[in-house]
């Protein structure tokens, strides 16, 4: 199937984030019901197995589509080439999956993990084998074609998923749904995208000399973002760990559904201008704005409201993970003003520069639970990874000013100041409210939404005013909504 012509990247970032929200609200409702039909100790079998297969993948992972999408100018050899150490990786990956099984089992001290690796193994195979030529629609900025495969695939899962719990009701639903999806998805690459790669290993030599610091950084990201959900799983029961992962993936929210996408728009941006610092530097601080911005007050409001939110979209029976959502959201404000660093770092060639940080907060980390947590709790893993990204804030500044010496820490104070001053008023604002609010949780939950959006809008607004609307985050939407409303004219 052929694509038209590349589109702008604004309309680009446009379908990128309603790609990625459509995919979410697929993924939060699916979340929501899968909540009311299993129990928390039949998430947490998968979310012990997600680890390991993870934590498999990631140490064979070359990262072939972030090769090809920095490669300006990719022959077919070089698909080709990725193709087939894709497959080599994912095969390998398969086979040790079987392997530890039993030792997986062993160490999260539950033996219903083995069957499932095994089955969850055959599913890797058939991602494996999918397309390679869909890179293409994020590399040339065919967002409409992404857009499109990424929806199908979800939704298939989605209703896959769904079925099966409601027919099962256990954790074979999601194991079975996961698999069957990750077929239908390799099938469905090939009737989108008109390439047909063969076997070759003619580039290898190539995609390996940009893919061993990223799959250093892989692994690490990897560790960074699950090595507190390894020590929970350890250290605790099935029910808890389902639990603790949810929160994870609640307390995640604002990143995942706002950064992601736009970091998905931004990286082939950056490659396009990275030999120009001037226009690197400036869509980097405009990114870096809109990020801070639109996820800082997000992750604090949900801190804020997290016994509401539980209560009222997963039910009471999971009211104890609400200290680890407000935690884990507290991390997560850190990682939102740092998360386009590794990205420009990237960019500019500086993939060690990039991989040792993730490295870095991956030893604080242990060394912070070694001397520091020594009774294991799912709390105190919480604490131990908000301690971790704030202590690792100014290193990422620094590892970025090594990479691109024309950003200084004036310019990212700049950026960010306003919307972290905004998000301090509306904190204040709902802690105010917060004990005085005795109704049922639906309406409360509505109220604060509703007062913390308000709150945070006006007071941005008027720092911006008062400081003489500054070029930035805050006048780019202003122009983007002005353009909106001029052509709905």
């Amino acid at each position: 199937m052929k694509s038209s012509g590349p589109t702008s990247v604004l309309r680009g970032a446009a379908l990128t984030v309603g790609m990625r929200w459509t995919d979410r609200l697929i993924g939060f409702v699916s979340t929501i019901v899968l909540a009311r039909l299993l129990e928390p100790s039949d998430l947490g079998i998968i979310a012990m197995v997600t680890l390991v297969v993870a934590f498999v993948d990631v140490f064979l992972d070359l990262g072939v589509n972030i090769a090809l999408i920095q490669n300006r100018n990719p022959t077919p050899a070089h698909y080709n080439t990725a193709w087939t150490l894709r497959i080599l990786q994912t095969i390998t990956s398969a086979a040790v999956i079987c392997l530890v099984a039993d030792w997986a089992a062993a160490y999260f001290d539950d033996d219903r993990l083995q069957p499932v690796l095994w089955c969850m193994a055959i599913g890797m195979v058939f991602s494996g084998l999918e397309n390679i030529g869909v890179v293409t629609f994020q590399k040339e900025m065919r967002f409409g074609l992404d857009f499109r495969f990424t929806f199908t695939k979800r939704v298939v899962a989605f209703v896959l998923t769904i079925v099966a719990a409601w027919i099962l009701r256990n954790y074979w639903a999601l194991v079975f749904a996961t698999v069957a999806s990750r077929l239908v998805g390799t099938l469905l690459s090939y009737f989108m995208h008109d390439m047909r790669p063969r076997l070759s290993l003619e580039k290898s030599k190539e995609i390996f000399a940009v893919s061993f610091w990223i799959l250093m950084r892989g692994i690490g990201s990897y560790l960074h973002l699950n090595l507190h959900r390894i020590y929970v799983g350890a250290g605790s029961s099935a029910s808890v760990m389902g639990g603790y992962s949810l929160a994870t993936e609640i307390s995640s929210i604002p990143n995942n559904e706002l950064l992601s996408p736009l970091n998905r728009v931004i990286f082939p941006s950056f490659v396009r201008i990275k030999h120009d610092l001037s226009e690197l530097r400036r869509v980097f601080l405009l990114a870096q704005g809109l990020q801070t911005m639109i996820a800082v007050p997000c992750s604090v409001g949900l801190a804020i409201t997290a016994p509401e939110a539980v209560s009222v979209l997963l039910g009471q029976k999971w009211l104890f993970i609400v200290p680890y959502v407000q935690l884990l959201s507290i991390a997560n404000i850190i990682f939102s003003i740092t998360t386009t660093c590794g990205y420009v770092m990237i960019t500019l060639g500086h993939t060690m520069s990039s991989a040792l940080f993730v490295w870095i907060q991956i030893v604080v980390f242990m060394l912070l639970i070694e001397f520091h947590v020594a009774g294991g709790e799912a709390v105190e893993i919480a604490w131990a990874r908000v301690a971790t990204v704030c202590l690792a804030l100014p290193v990422s500044i620094y590892l970025l000013r090594k990479a691109i010496s024309v950003v200084t820490v004036r310019d990212i104070v700049l950026t960010t100041f306003r919307p972290l001053l905004a998000t301090g008023a509306m904190y204040i604002a709902l802690q105010a409210v917060h004990p005085l609010l005795v109704m049922p949780a639906v309406a409360s939950l509505c109220l604060m939404i509703g007062l913390g959006g308000a709150v945070y809008i006006f007071t941005t607004a008027g720092l911006w005013v008062a400081l003489g609307r500054p070029t930035g985050a805050e006048s780019y939407v202003l122009e983007k909504i002005v353009a909106f409303r001029s052509r709905g004219k």
